[in-house]
């Protein structure tokens, strides 16, 4: 599958972007980008709620990029969203919004995943280099920290503070003084500090900055002279000289120097304080300029996932190494799960791909937490999926993963609330049933099961010599069809008098 078009929406802190790509074999080319100052970050209560102000730019902004991707195919769309929608309560609420507004589904991203597409856009602009480069990009709500190599990522950390974040912390009215300046600088300092040692240790050669205070920063500073070379770039003296004049003017709109756009001065100071902590902690002496970002790296990212090199599928696979999983019997599970789902679906068309990947997904993870404890392992599994750092996996993926797994067993009771209609019931009937069957966890082979789904439920249909041989399978399937009598489903098991043993 692939497109000649693709485009990545970045639903930033500071500011929503598009970018639409012209796909060339492995290559993107840009071929239109938008940009508006949506502030969402700035909407944010202390309390954690987006205000109606701020969802209202944002909606209105996501109605214009809809209008330009309209007849985009879905899966030739990527939308993201960073650090306030991940913190922000009413966040579920927005999203349904902005995403009737836009047209597409909006994925929220995690810290280090969007450090990982941070770093793939940069790479792409860049020319290829043996050496490693730390990439460090001040976003609206987060800086993202990155050391790679190539195009590999190596070391990825998302810390709390942006332009935005900082610049309402600690330049509320927008006048700017020393003393304030140095709070923010210090601020920044000691979150940094945090991750300054492992970052030290691992080293890089070459200083990346990527996004808007960082362009703005190398603007202003090349276009008057500020760098003692005079050359491109952001250099440390530069910066001290930038700051100077900037507590001198006593706000970032009497700034008499050119460069300095009005959409970016109303978060600009908070972004220099941050810029001048990374400067003074990590000993940077200049770092250069780069145009890739997120929104780059969201557009290279689907176009492996076109090619075929899901991040999705190795990020499954290195925990299933981690984990020490049981391989055969994922294999055995997966073998019965999908025979049991391509009975209800064609699994083979398109529509239905994102289904069957997830299940895949789920059931090569389903007992990864075993590894802590045997008893209720498909709690600790679900944990882990829902809380770790998961490169290529939107929160909802996760979410989605770890209830899954949280259901393959025990009271279907426990899980959240799920729509009769949502196709995650029949994934899990799959898995729970697959996992139950594979019990004793060897390769005697398993008679033809016939299973439907109606709109009450679903039914399994086994040989009854079967079912008299396995009395122990036998009660297991009362018990579950019980289960799922408890949350309104039925599960009806019905006997066969012929015996056909599984292919």
């Amino acid at each position: 599958m692939g497109y000649e078009q693709i485009a990545a929406v970045d639903l930033g802190s500071n500011s929503f972007r598009l970018e639409v790509g012209r796909v060339v074999e492995d290559q993107i080319y840009p071929l239109d980008s938008l940009k508006e100052p949506v502030r969402l970050a700035s909407g944010l209560s202390r309390e954690k709620i987006l205000n109606d102000e701020a969802q209202q730019r944002g909606l209105e902004t996501l109605s214009r990029f809809g209008e330009r991707l309209r007849g985009f195919q879905p899966d030739a769309v990527r939308a993201v969203a960073t650090n306030t929608l991940r913190v922000a309560k009413n966040a579920k609420v927005f999203i349904q919004k902005a995403e009737a507004a836009l047209g597409f589904p909006i994925e929220v991203i995690g810290g280090r995943e969007e450090a990982r597409l941070i770093y793939i856009g940069v790479a792409h602009t860049m020319p290829p280099a043996r050496h490693k480069r730390l990439v460090v990009d001040i976003g609206g709500g987060s800086t993202e920290f990155i050391i790679g190599k190539k195009v590999e990522p190596i070391l990825m950390e998302s810390l709390f503070m942006g332009c935005v974040s900082y610049s309402l912390r600690f330049f509320p009215d927008g006048k700017i003084d020393k003393k304030r300046f140095f709070e923010a600088e210090v601020a920044a300092s000691r979150e940094i500090e945090i991750i300054a040692h492992d970052y030290r240790t691992l080293g890089w050669t070459e200083s990346v900055a990527s996004s808007g205070t960082a362009r703005a920063v190398a603007d202003i500073l090349e276009m008057n002279g500020l760098n003692p070379d005079g050359g491109p770039g952001i250099s440390r003296e530069g910066l001290e000289k930038l700051k100077a004049q900037l507590i001198r003017a006593g706000s970032a709109t009497g700034l008499k120097l050119s460069g300095l756009r009005a959409d970016r001065a109303p978060v600009f100071a908070g972004g220099v304080a941050i810029l001048s902590a990374i400067f003074s902690v990590l000993g940077l002496a200049r770092m250069t300029y780069a145009e890739g970002a997120l929104r780059l790296g969201v557009l290279y990212d689907l176009l492996g996932r076109f090619h075929q090199h899901d991040m999705r599928d190795t990020t499954v696979q290195q925990f299933v190494r981690r984990y020490q999983v049981d391989v055969k019997q994922v294999g055995r599970v997966e073998r019965t799960a999908l025979q049991l789902l391509g009975q209800l679906i064609p699994v083979a068309q398109p529509e239905h791909e994102n289904e069957v990947r997830v299940l895949r997904w789920a059931i090569a993870l389903h007992e990864i937490g075993i590894t802590i404890a045997h008893s209720g392992f498909h709690k600790h599994g679900a944990y882990i999926i829902s809380s770790a750092d998961m490169p290529g996996f939107s929160k909802k993926d996760q979410d989605k993963l770890s209830l899954l797994i949280l259901g393959q067993r025990g009271k279907l009771e426990k899980l959240p609330l799920i729509p009769s209609a949502d196709s995650l019931w029949r994934l899990i009937f799959c898995l729970r049933m697959a996992a139950l069957l594979h019990r004793s966890r060897d390769d005697m082979p398993l008679p033809t099961l016939l299973v439907k789904q109606s709109s009450s439920g679903f039914s399994v249909e086994l040989p009854g010599q079967w079912l008299q041989e396995n009395p122990l399978t036998a009660g297991a399937l009362a018990e579950e069809s019980a289960s799922w009598q408890r949350v309104g489903w039925q599960l009806r098991v019905r006997r066969r008098s012929a015996v056909t043993a599984q292919e």
